[in-house]
């Protein structure tokens, strides 16, 4: 194998008012572009190959891993050019947005994946603060595997950051991870692996932060530091911790939560958490971010690296909560309600399911690269899984009936956490992707609020592509 540290190596304003009444050919002109082709990356820690990863970028420079963040505030407009630089098809999903269905970047459904030397204006207001994402969602269970992700930041209208009780600074971690040959390149052979895809998911061998599997985060001793967390890997769920740190939670999924403290916070894939800490170190220490790698044994990926110069007055008191800015008023009482049961994979018990109109048995499903089904179907997208007047209220029974966890995404909407396994969650979280465990139930409802038509699939994306997908729409 290459030669990683173990830090590395794991076990398996006046402007903007007008823009909206100009011609859209006149505001096509001036749109920043988002180049996506192909680039290389320090993947591995410095003495060791370069990777060829492929990028998001701009017009005037090279892509990047991540790709370049994106930051406004709410209520601002976000406008980029994908210019599209692969030898594939592509699109952009702008992960955690209730934007409008046709900018959403679920290629084969809100829009056609765009041809390599073509381009796509997207083009839509961020209502919601918070911390998000953006990727590729065609072949995503390639493409963002090769790099194709990147941070999307919604500010708060008026700033948080600096106020009593807020943190003084913010950073954004956004973690992947990599299966890399000895040489440094990426692992190609496996990709389209019919046994990832019907088992965890295709995991890398090396987690990065940033872009980086060697980083380390400045910080100043003294400061309180709003970390948002970002996994964006295809499979791997990352139960993180920063050693010697306490720290508070205050969002999930980009939704304000009462603040609380927590010790460790898991993120499965397309999962986000912002947490505060109190940077108690002293100058010139470190303090290791870890990853669980499976089964208990804990990697560090990054560390805290505190600075030399004296620290800051400390922040005393309680963390400041962020502003409650979305409305998810729910009517559970004349809620409709649904239920999509998940079934297939390895050591599940499903038989079959349906393919493409015709009933077929697990052996015929393996050899079309189908290992798990929605509600007995095995992926097929010709028809919704349900429908939703606009503005009712949805409830739906997610039922894990295979021997694998799923992060289970909805687009367009944020949800809230009823119960899990018939018991009341106890914080009620508003999220955009849960986790079900093996053998678990989770109920959700949301407010069938954005019209369009929404994938619902597992963000496990050799999971999604294999047969875990489907879609609903709302009138």
């Amino acid at each position: 194998m290459i030669s990683l540290t173990r830090r590395s190596l794991l076990a398996s304003a006046s402007a903007a008012l007008v823009i909206p009444a100009l011609p859209r050919v006149a505001r096509a002109a001036t749109m920043p572009v988002l180049f996506v082709g192909p680039a290389t990356a320090q993947i591995a820690p410095d003495g060791n190959n370069l990777t060829d990863v492929w990028a998001y970028g701009s017009e005037s420079s090279a892509g990047t891993i991540p790709g370049p963040e994106i930051r406004v505030r709410a209520g601002e407009r976000v406008q980029r050019r994908l210019s599209n630089g692969l030898p594939q098809p592509t699109a952009v999903h702008w992960h955690g947005i209730r934007i409008d269905n046709a900018m959403d970047g679920a290629a084969g459904l809100t829009q056609d994946p765009v041809q390599p030397g073509d381009t796509f204006d997207y083009d839509f207001i961020a209502p919601d603060p918070g911390t998000y994402w953006y990727h590729s969602h065609d072949r995503s269970w390639e493409q963002v595997a090769r790099g194709l992700a990147g941070p999307l930041i919604v500010e708060e209208a008026e700033p948080w950051t600096g106020q009593d009780g807020a943190a003084t600074r913010e950073m954004t971690v956004m973690l992947t991870d990599w299966r890399l040959e000895a040489s440094g390149a990426i692992e190609e052979a496996s990709f389209g692996d019919i046994r990832d895809w019907a088992h965890g998911g295709r995991l890398g061998n090396v987690v990065t932060v940033n872009g980086r599997s060697d980083a380390e985060l400045e910080v100043n001793a003294g400061e309180r530091l709003r970390l948002r967390l970002i996994n964006a890997a295809t499979a791997r769920i990352m139960p993180l911790r920063i050693e010697e740190h306490d720290a508070t939670l205050i969002a999930l999924d980009g939704h304000p939560v009462a603040p609380r403290a927590t010790g460790q916070i898991v993120l499965a894939p397309a999962q986000r958490a912002d947490i505060v800490i109190d940077c108690t170190g002293k100058p010139g220490s470190k303090a290791a971010l870890m990853v669980d790698a499976g089964r208990n044994q804990w990697v560090q990926v990054a560390a805290l690296a505190y600075s030399d110069t004296a620290p800051v007055p400390a922040i005393e008191g309680p963390v400041r909560p962020l502003p409650m800015t979305m409305d998810h008023a729910l009517d559970l009482k004349n809620a409709q309600r649904e239920e999509i049961l998940m079934e297939g994979g390895a050591m599940g018990s499903m038989r079959g399911a349906r393919l493409n109109g015709v009933e077929s048995d697990f052996r015929q499903l393996v050899a079309a690269k189908r290992a798990w089904a929605f509600n007995g179907i095995a992926g097929d997208m010709e028809n919704p899984a349900f429908r939703a007047p606009r503005g009712r209220t949805v409830h739906v029974t997610l039922r894990n009936d295979t021997s694998w966890p799923h992060g289970i995404h909805l687009h367009g909407h944020h949800f809230e956490i009823l119960t899990r396994n018939g018991q009341p969650d106890a914080y009620r979280d508003r999220r955009d992707t849960v986790f079900v465990a093996p053998e678990e139930v989770v109920e959700i409802a949301f407010n069938a609020d954005n019209p369009g038509k929404w994938l619902l699939h597992c963000h496990m994306l050799g999971h999604q592509v294999a047969g875990m997908r489907t879609w609903f729409e709302v009138g």
